[in-house]
């Protein structure tokens, strides 16, 4: 197997697609092709976790945190980002880094915080926008069935827990091929008239050149029709942040004493308490301050994130309890998320989770 397996199953279930535009995901060092030795998961890609790949076999570490962020204009080890990056090319060790794109998941960063306090995932926080187009095609009835395999087989047609979603409707079209045409159905020169099934169907941006290839290849038309047309409609499976709830309300001093347990926080940071019970909660992996107002209009009684300000903490405004748990904690998990996916997909290869903790702050 080679390292591209690995990242086209990585991408297969997180697109890149899907990450923020900020954002510097996918493979940053190494050769696509070199053959899969091992593979070391962890939160951060520190020098420390390169030696721990060399010591353990590993020839591709998957990074959650991307460790070249801005640009390289040198690479001589004079910070931590060069040094590592220096040492993997060393030791023909490839770095591969899904951050945001798995952030976005509906099985990702937020899945798991939400799985680790005992919460029920309900909705995303923030859908991510523009990820959605409707395919408008024409196709004579007779291969319809075969069309919408196609196109289903590629990614199309996915709405929520639904697969294989269409509509369709038949009527007559019609089509005069010119002396250079060359046509499945009809003469040149001659207008022709078939009866034609029109199908409609979603297409995810990630699929959008797999369902077009798919069409194309699989429909008898020489000249295909078909619209791909942008709609406003958000997946409610994907994006930013995730609401979730108990089965049972905790009170105030029961919700924070089950984050500080169950997600090991050093400290906790949060807003004013404020007598009430805590039911229904919004999460957010990372720094996740942005989102303080969709966690106020979803109505939550708490919103557990990281890295916020000073000020941010002013805007609970007593209708919500904000809680900082640290950035690190927040996503410590997701190692752990990686490493059973990948180990579910590769059978015959180590998937190894990182023995480091790479939380770069300490508490007293």
């Amino acid at each position: 197997m080679q390292i591209q397996g690995v990242i086209d199953l990585l991408e297969a279930w997180a697109p890149r697609s899907y990450a923020e535009d900020f954002d510097n995901t996918g493979l940053l060092v190494g050769d696509r092709h070199a053959t899969l030795k091992g593979i070391l998961v962890s939160l951060d890609c520190l020098e420390a976790v390169v030696d721990e790949a060399v010591e353990r076999g590993c020839n591709m570490i998957v990074s959650f945190h991307p460790i070249i962020f801005k640009g390289l204009k040198k690479i001589t080890g004079s910070d931590y980002v060069q040094r590592a990056v220096l040492k993997a090319i060393k030791h023909d060790i490839a770095i591969y880094a899904i951050h945001t794109a798995l952030d976005n998941n509906w099985e990702g960063v937020n899945h798991q915080i939400l799985q680790t306090l005992g919460a029920t995932k309900s909705s995303v926080l923030i859908p991510k926008a523009n990820t959605l187009k409707k395919l408008v095609t024409y196709v004579p009835q007779a291969e319809s069935k075969g069309l919408l395999d196609a196109l289903f087989a590629a990614g199309a047609g996915a709405i929520g827990d639904y697969s294989e979603c269409a509509f369709t409707s038949t009527g007559e079209g019609s089509f005069k091929p010119g002396e250079a045409a060359d046509p499945a159905l009809g003469k040149q020169g001659e207008r022709h008239y078939e009866s034609e099934t029109r199908i409609e169907v979603l297409v995810p941006f990630h699929c959008e050149s797999a369902v077009i290839k798919a069409l194309l290849s699989t429909h008898s038309y020489e000249e295909v029709a078909y619209d791909l047309i942008p709609i406003s409609n958000t997946d409610k499976q994907l994006g930013m942040g995730m609401i979730g709830s108990f089965e049972t309300p905790l009170s105030e001093a029961e919700f924070l004493a089950l984050l500080k347990e169950r997600m090991h926080c050093g400290g906790i940071r949060h807003s004013k308490l404020l007598g009430k019970s805590i039911q229904k909660i919004a999460v957010l992996g990372g720094s996740g301050a942005f989102a303080i107002g969709a966690a106020k209009a979803a109505g939550v009684d708490a919103y557990v994130s990281a890295d916020f300000k000073y000020h941010d903490f002013f805007s609970a405004e007593q209708r919500l309890l904000l809680v900082d748990i640290g950035h690190y904690e927040s996503e410590q998990y997701t190692k752990n998320l990686i490493v059973q996916y990948l180990t579910k997909k590769i059978t015959n290869f180590a998937v190894l989770l990182s023995e480091i903790n790479t939380n770069p702050i300490f508490y007293l």
